[in-house]
């Protein structure tokens, strides 16, 4: 009788206050999270305490990286206390909703920054702040002058007006199937390439080489593949046809589409705008243009979204607190009086807008910071290796970041492409206001609303149907075969109603082809399906397939508040209805001939005969239009370029 008065209470207390009882099932919601300080550098041994209706249900240190975790969360609203002996003590209320799997909950330890003020600069704002960085050239990036005349530099430094940096592209090579049977890359949704190509060719000049990423000229349009069903945040698509530039080959597209967003399962939304308010962002093209698009912008969000606005140039601070998206006339004051002058310290603006974020931080919402710059960073904190450090460990509290290109002549392609990957968003480019309308107006929810994250893909091929195959683009995404299983290594993510194109050349079993790419020895991975492999243990229950199949293609995702990745896998084989295609082969090959330089009139004709024959879906219409502009523009220009 006592053994049972004394169990009764510790159970009512688990109901009532969201703590498990010894032995009982874990069913509840995961928190995780990361407590910093003022420069976001990780506060260790911070005491984290979670408390419900004035009572203490749970209490836990964080690590040596400032993480902590609370499990078995019943629904309900608490209280978390943080304390630290070098930091003011925290205190945050919110919201555990039911049914929620995992929720993030990331803490910032440091008094509320000032409106109006410019912030402390990072390695004054704590002793625990990051080394300052120096703007350097990454190694791997390549300088291109003259850019608006498609020239190149040699050297020099990369921030001077009317030079361009963009990472160097070396293209993918055909596979032998025998010796690299395995392909396998991280997703891209970003559209960045296609605009800044247009942006070229408006201006009559062929872009240069490194800009264009063709898996991005991809991604600029929508197909529409199949819709995600059985719950699932994703779904594939695939189609196998005869490759135009290559008649003896195959092309196999593969095709991803996300969920569109669920209103009425989103906790709201918090945006933190980061501007780029320095001298190099005063013509007509950047500030101003960013400016007239935000207006737009503000008015496409729900009155309960909040938005902050941090600005930096010599130094950064906030030039709106965190408000309630009704309060919309103040938030148009706001965007209205920014001005542009000074140097540029983007990186002491990123503290700052991490660190507001994480200040107004809605649990299981969406959480985001959007940067808007030419990328021009040439104070503060520079290295660009330490910087996406940051980000990196900032995109695992929950705050992803999506990045806005602008302006010509100093675009830093390659830093803003890498700082989006890093940080869990996305990057484009806003070559004009109809670009930033259709970014910040009609693709909102894409925009801001990851529903899969570190998507990645491997695609099998069968030697008995497949010779040789190479992947068009994704050359910056391209991961090891082991990592596809591996939850931590990074991939791409995918916001609301984002399509993924994905395109191989393959040469099939039995016809010749020149080369061969070298194979490289890799660690164990998933035991190969076509093929014998001495190195893998078979599988039960899944002999090994000797059918008609020409690849098996897997992906992984996780949902945004996870950390374990879910699978879908579809094998594939030639036949079958072709919809997509037609349209993507077209725009893959523009892409290949721009960044090979194509001179060759007679290949430039039969493009444009191509795409003018295209039938495409109505969605697709109007977008073929301009993609049809632009290939017969770059055939024109490619023509005053041949040898006379």
């Amino acid at each position: 009788m006592i053994r049972r008065l004394f169990v009764l209470p510790v159970c009512v207390f688990a109901i009532l206050f969201g703590v498990a009882a010894p032995g009982a099932q874990q069913s509840g919601t995961l928190i995780t999270g990361t407590v910093v300080d003022g420069a976001l550098s990780p506060l260790a041994g911070a005491s984290i305490t979670l408390e419900r209706q004035a009572v203490v249900v749970s209490r836990t240190t964080s690590d040596a990286e400032g993480r902590f975790t609370f499990r078995n969360v019943a629904p309900g609203d608490y209280r978390v206390r943080a304390t630290h002996r070098s930091a003011p003590t925290l205190i945050r209320d919110f919201r555990v909703q039911a049914g929620a799997a995992a929720i993030k909950l990331p803490l910032v330890m440091a008094p509320a920054v000032e409106v109006g003020k410019a912030s402390q600069p990072a390695d004054m704002a704590s002793p625990n702040a990051p080394p300052p960085i120096a703007t350097t050239a990454a190694a791997s990036a390549r300088v291109i002058s003259g850019a608006m005349a498609g020239g190149r530099a040699g050297g020099g430094q990369p921030y001077f007006e009317d030079r361009e940096r963009y990472a160097p592209i070396d293209p993918n090579r055909f596979q032998d199937t025998r010796n690299q049977p395995l392909s396998t890359f991280g997703a891209d949704v970003d559209t960045a390439s296609y605009a800044n190509v247009r942006r070229f060719l408006s201006s009559g000049q062929l872009p240069p080489s490194d800009a264009v990423r063709v898996e991005e000229l991809l991604n600029y349009f929508h197909p529409d593949y199949a819709q995600p069903r059985d719950g699932r945040p994703m779904a594939l698509t695939t189609e196998v046809a005869a490759c135009p530039w290559a008649p003896s080959h195959r092309l196999v597209l593969i095709g991803a589409r996300a969920r569109a967003a669920a209103p009425q399962t989103r906790e709201g939304r918090s945006i933190v705008l980061l501007l780029d308010v320095s001298g190099s962002m005063a013509p007509a093209d950047r500030l101003p243009l960013i400016k007239t698009a935000l207006g737009l912008f503000v008015d496409t969000l729900n009155p309960d979204d909040r938005m902050a606005i941090v600005t930096y140039a010599g130094s950064s601070g906030v030039a709106l607190a965190p408000t309630p998206v009704r309060r919309r006339d103040v938030i148009q004051r706001a965007i209205a009086n920014l001005t542009a002058g000074g140097s540029t310290n983007g990186a002491q603006g990123i503290v700052t807008a991490y660190r507001l974020a994480r200040e107004a931080f809605i649990p299981g919402g969406v959480n985001r910071v959007m940067l808007a710059t030419d990328g021009d960073f040439n104070v503060g904190v520079t290295s660009e290796r330490d910087l996406v450090r940051l980000i990196e460990r900032e995109r695992e509290s929950g705050v992803f970041l999506s990045i806005l290109g602008v302006g010509q002549g100093n675009l830093n392609d390659s830093a803003l492409e890498q700082m989006a990957n890093k940080g869990n968003g996305h990057y484009v480019y806003l070559d004009s206001l109809q670009e930033a309308r259709r970014v910040l107006l009609y693709e909102t929810d894409a925009t801001l609303e990851t529903v899969a994250k570190d998507v990645k893909f491997q695609v099998e091929f069968n030697p008995a149907a497949v010779a040789a195959w190479k992947l068009i683009g994704y050359e910056n995404r391209l991961l090891a075969d082991k990592d596809f299983n591996n939850d931590r290594k990074d991939g791409g993510e995918m916001g609301a109603g984002h399509t993924v194109t994905v395109l191989y050349e393959v040469v099939p079993a039995g016809v010749e082809w020149a080369g061969g790419g070298e194979s490289e020895g890799r660690p164990t991975v998933d035991p190969l399906k076509y093929q014998p492999d001495a190195t893998a243990i078979e599988r039960p229950g899944r002999p090994r397939d000797t059918s008609g199949d020409w690849l098996t293609v897997k992906a992984r995702y996780k949902q945004p508040d996870g950390d374990v990745s879910a699978l879908l896998e579809q094998a594939v084989r030639s036949g079958g209805p072709v919809r997509h295609l037609p349209f993507a082969s077209a725009v893959a090959e523009f892409g290949l001939m721009l960044r090979r330089g194509t001179t060759d009139a007679g290949r430039w004709d039969a493009l444009v005969r191509r795409v003018n024959a295209l039938n495409v879906s109505p969605a697709l219409a109007t977008d073929k239009a301009g993609f049809g502009e632009l290939v017969e523009t770059a055939r024109g220009l490619a023509r005053l370029q041949r040898p006379h």
